[in-house]
């Protein structure tokens, strides 16, 4: 049998359509887990989902508990770069040779699933029981798993997380999960199983009310951010900020984490809330029941946490971030960020984006800290064109402030010499945002680390 390249399974997924077309249902993938014996069964799983910070939160999950000795998956979406970022194994990707065995490996059962339904296996169905099988076969000792999105019938959802953390969660994908927070808290809450604990970043009122509801229907512990556990206290600090942190089990002063904004600060508190939670099990998710984990760990663990493409920081003189940011609630704890953080006396956004998110949304948040707007494209088929982009634009920042570039490379070299235009020290930086595809574009523009 003739083995495919790296390029042929990329191929492969993709030719069973698009990420973001979805058919509802999680029978196609238990069919598919089911041939391949149910390797989601043969680890513990720590189940995150939310609207923002998910893969922040998973990857300063996955760095706690590797921190702690442990064999780690960790499965996350969408990819920066290259698909195989999705499935990681001990921190890191699996190689190109890997993720084409995983492949071939689950591609016969993924046919026959496909001659029993009437919709073919998806291209998320398929990546995700390529990574379910990833850790079986390792093996790991716990695997860390971002929905794709919702959480109700999201394929990662035949797995029973005995850890569910629920970021913030605010209007997107409205066509997909609804149009209000009631109607997405519940198809997010749809990962919260029996026995479980649920690790509750704060909410919405609405959304709250409904993530406790689905706690007490199926007998799960609750943890909630401000209650349970939280950020005690945080600073700005060269490179990131301090903070201090109230756990579940206990509190952790001087941890440094390499990150910017309050809002990462919270997805730090909910990491270590559901580690601890993992690590003593439900019977001491409430405070005072066990000691809490080594504090140097911790440290060592966050000080060195990944977030790439989430206000990071990619070039200097002039300053440049890239940010994956693509809601408007995610905008606002960006911008919220920026001004906290960065003393711009001037600054130059580029703005690329999906044409089915909420653009105005995203445009009126980010208004306030722009001097100068370029708007563009990413490299996505759903970007929304950069003309089209200009017109709803110009709506919000008015015509003199609106600048369209139609590749992203020349936009960037547009904007860092608008910003060099200040002077060396006038404080001026450049923002690249818009989408997880924006962001990923502009690292490998600008060369950032892989």
């Amino acid at each position: 049998m003739t083995r495919s390249s790296y390029d042929d399974a990329v191929a492969g997924i993709r030719a069973r359509g698009v990420e973001w077309d979805l058919d509802p249902s999680l029978d196609r993938i238990r069919d598919l887990v089911d041939i391949l014996g149910s390797p989601q069964r043969a680890y513990p799983v720590i189940h995150v989902t939310g609207t923002n910070g998910k893969s922040s939160t998973a990857r300063m999950i996955d760095a706690l508990l590797r921190e702690r000795g442990l064999r780690v998956g960790l499965f996350t979406s969408p990819e920066l770069h290259t698909m195989r970022e999705r499935i990681s194994v001990d921190g890191e990707p699996v190689t190109e040779e890997r993720f084409a065995e995983l492949y071939d490996d689950v591609l016969p059962y993924a046919e026959m699933v496909d001659a029993k339904h009437d919709v073919k296996v998806s291209f998320f169905e398929m990546l995700t029981a390529m990574a379910f099988a990833a850790f079986a076969d390792a093996p790991v000792d716990v695997a860390v798993v971002e929905v794709g999105m919702g959480g109700a019938w999201d394929a990662t959802n035949v797995a029973d997380g005995s850890v569910a953390v629920v970021t913030p969660i605010g209007l997107d994908h409205t066509e997909y999960l609804g149009d209000t927070i009631e109607a997405i808290a519940g198809e997010k809450a749809g990962i919260i199983k029996p026995e479980a604990v649920a690790v509750l970043a704060q909410q919405p009122v609405e959304a709250a009310e409904v993530l406790l509801r689905r706690a007490t229907e199926v007998g799960a512990t609750v943890a909630r951010e401000g209650i349970e556990f939280g950020v005690l206290q945080r600073e700005l600090a060269v490179g990131g900020q301090r903070v201090r942190l109230q756990g579940l089990l206990g509190t952790y002063d001087e941890v440094f984490l390499p990150l910017f904004g309050d809002y990462q600060a919270s997805n730090a508190a909910c990491a270590l809330a559901a580690v601890e939670a993992f690590a003593r099990g439900r019977a001491t998710a409430e405070p005072g029941g066990e000691d809490r984990l080594d504090a140097d760990l911790v440290r060592a663990a966050f000080a060195g946490a990944p977030a790439p493409g989430r206000l990071e920081v990619v070039r200097t003189g002039p300053t440049v971030l890239v940010d994956a940011t693509h809601n408007p609630a995610g905008m606002a704890a960006t911008v919220a960020a920026i001004t906290e953080e960065f003393g711009f006396t001037r600054l130059i956004g580029i703005l690329a984006v999906m044409a089915d998110k909420d653009v105005m949304g995203v445009l009126e948040e980010l208004e306030p800290i722009i001097d100068e707007l370029i708007v563009s494209r990413n490299s996505s088929p759903r970007s929304m064109p950069a003309h089209e982009l200009a017109v709803v634009a110009r709506d919000v920042f008015g015509e003199d402030r609106v600048h369209l570039v139609a590749r992203l490379d020349d936009a960037i070299d547009q904007a860092i010499g608008l910003a060099d235009q200040s002077g060396e020290f006038a404080g001026a930086g450049v923002l690249i945002t818009g989408s997880v595809a924006t962001a990923g574009d502009a690292r490998l523009l600008m060369k950032a680390s892989q």
